[in-house]
């Protein structure tokens, strides 16, 4: 069955918006990238509508939505999150969430750590053998990351450099790759689910112990 994709993903400074069709393969038909960790609110519908015209489209023509639901930062992970959602209930379209590092991990051959920035000096990070999820995701120090038995690294090239591993490609999470990440075209999406792997810089009063 052929399906026209609105893929999205906030999870990196990478922020993505392609239109993608399986239809036995996978294909990017359209598609926009801004590398910018502080424009995702300002540049992914932009991004989503250029990439829709780019393949030839409209949205009526489009079948489903799929957004990486990180690891990554709080307020990009939202964005990209809420947008997909809106994209689903506007149109009346299936909504399916995956991990953003699954947009690079399922391009990979062989024994391959993936890692994104983390910020506060640490890597989100997942382990992949012949493109299917074998450990993570997890955040750490690049240090306490398990890299035993690995042979390559791909994400972040920033943070790729600090393993002694050979980096691969790709550096960010993939349409295609988001596309390949989903398991399940024919049930139910399950509800969409962050993984911020960790609680957001900002606290509330009470954790601030202002209130008691």
């Amino acid at each position: 069955m052929t399906r026209t994709i609105l893929v999205i993903d906030t999870a990196t400074p990478a922020v993505t918006a392609a239109v993608v069709v399986r239809d036995g393969g996978i294909a990017v038909a359209g598609e926009r990238i801004t590398l910018d960790a502080r424009a995702h609110a300002e540049t992914l519908t932009p991004n989503a509508v250029a990439a829709v015209a780019e393949a030839g489209l409209t949205m009526a023509d489009l079948d489903a939505v799929v957004v990486g639901c990180g690891p990554g930062p709080f307020t990009g992970l939202r964005v990209g999150m809420a947008t997909a959602a809106a994209y689903g209930h506007a149109l009346n379209l299936p909504v399916y969430g995956v991990c953003s590092l699954d947009g690079i991990g399922v391009l990979t051959t062989g024994e391959v750590l993936v890692v994104t920035d983390a910020r506060r000096r640490e890597v989100y990070w997942a382990r992949y053998r012949d493109g299917q999820r074998i450990d993570g995701p997890d955040v750490a120090a690049p240090a306490d990351v398990p890299v035993d038995g690995a042979e390559a690294v791909a994400g972040s090239p920033e943070h790729a450099a600090l393993f002694a591993l050979p980096v691969v490609g790709p550096a960010y999470p993939t349409a295609a790759g988001l596309v390949a990440a989903v398991t399940d075209w024919v049930g139910e999406p399950a509800p969409l689910v962050p993984l911020y792997l960790r609680r957001p810089d900002a606290k509330t009063l009470a954790e601030r112990g202002v209130l008691r």
